[in-house]
C-alpha cells in the first residue's frame, strides 16, 4: 500500500486496457485515432471507462460532451446510453468528427449522437435558450483549457441536480502545482480558477480522481446547501 497516488506505468496501463476491453468498434477508433498527429487531444481510454460506469450508474440518458475531436470519447459516452439516449457533442467545426462518424455508425449508435458545429460558448447560451437550464445528467469537458471556466459555469446551469460535471487534463501534464507556469500561460491560470471556483460552489460536491491527464468530477447537489 501507499499513502501517495502512483503515476500509471505505460505497461500497467495496456495491461488494464486489455483487461477491460472496448467494443471493437470503439478500440478500431481508437486506433485511427493514434495514427494523427494530434493523438494527444485524445481522452484516456481508462477515464472514459470510469465515465461510461458512472453514467450507467446513474441511469443517464442525456450527456454534453464540450469538445469532439474525432468523437472517439462521444462513442465511448453514446455505449452507456439506453437507445433512446442521446450525446450531444460540440466542436468548431467537423473535420475531426468526420473521421469518427463511420464508427458511431458501425457500433450502432449514430442515432444517439447529435453533432452541432460552432464555439462552444455560443453554442452552449443556445442549448440554453432552446431547452432551458438542467437538461443533461453528465456534462463532459475536454476543449480549450482557457475557457474551462466558462465552460464549467455553463455547463453546470445545464445539469440536472444529481447530475456531474466532467473535465479533462484538469493537471495539464503536471503544470498545475507550479506557480512560475500559472503566472506565464494562460492555461494554467485559467484550470486554476476553474477549479477553484467549483471546489468553492456551495451546490457541488467535487473530487479529483488521478487518471488519463487528471479528471474532475462535481456532482450537482439535489438540495443546494447555503454558503457559509
Amino acid at each position: 500500500m501507499s499513502p501517495r497516488t502512483l503515476l500509471l506505468d505505460p505497461a500497467l496501463e495496456r495491461y488494464l486496457e486489455e483487461l477491460l476491453p472496448e467494443p471493437p468498434p470503439l478500440r478500431a477508433l481508437r486506433e485511427a485515432t493514434d495514427r494523427l498527429a494530434e493523438r494527444e487531444m485524445r481522452s484516456s481510454t481508462l477515464q472514459l471507462q470510469l465515465l461510461a460506469f458512472l453514467l450507467r450508474l446513474q441511469g443517464a440518458e442525456q450527456v454534453l460532451e464540450i469538445g469532439c475531436f474525432t468523437g472517439y470519447g462521444t462513442l465511448a459516452l453514446a455505449l452507456a446510453l439506453p437507445p433512446h439516449g442521446r450525446v450531444v457533442t460540440l466542436d468548431l467545426e467537423p473535420r475531426w468528427m468526420e473521421l469518427g462518424r463511420p464508427f458511431w455508425e458501425q457500433a450502432g449508435v449514430a442515432d444517439r449522437i447529435l453533432f452541432r458545429e460552432g464555439p462552444a460558448e455560443a453554442t452552449l447560451r443556445e442549448l440554453l435558450r432552446e431547452g432551458g437550464p438542467e437538461q443533461f445528467d453528465l456534462v463532459y469537458i475536454d476543449a480549450d483549457k482557457t475557457s474551462y471556466p466558462t465552460y464549467g459555469r455553463l455547463g453546470c446551469e445545464l445539469l440536472r441536480p444529481g447530475g456531474i460535471l466532467a473535465a479533462d487534463n484538469l493537471f495539464l501534464g503536471g503544470r498545475l502545482a507550479d506557480d512560475r507556469e500559472a503566472a506565464r500561460r494562460p492555461q494554467v491560470a485559467a484550470m486554476r480558477r476553474f477549479l477553484t471556483r467549483l471546489q468553492r460552489d456551495p451546490g457541488l460536491d467535487v473530487t479529483v480522481v488521478p487518471v488519463g491527464d487528471g479528471l474532475l468530477l462535481a456532482r450537482k447537489r439535489k438540495t443546494q446547501i447555503p454558503a457559509p
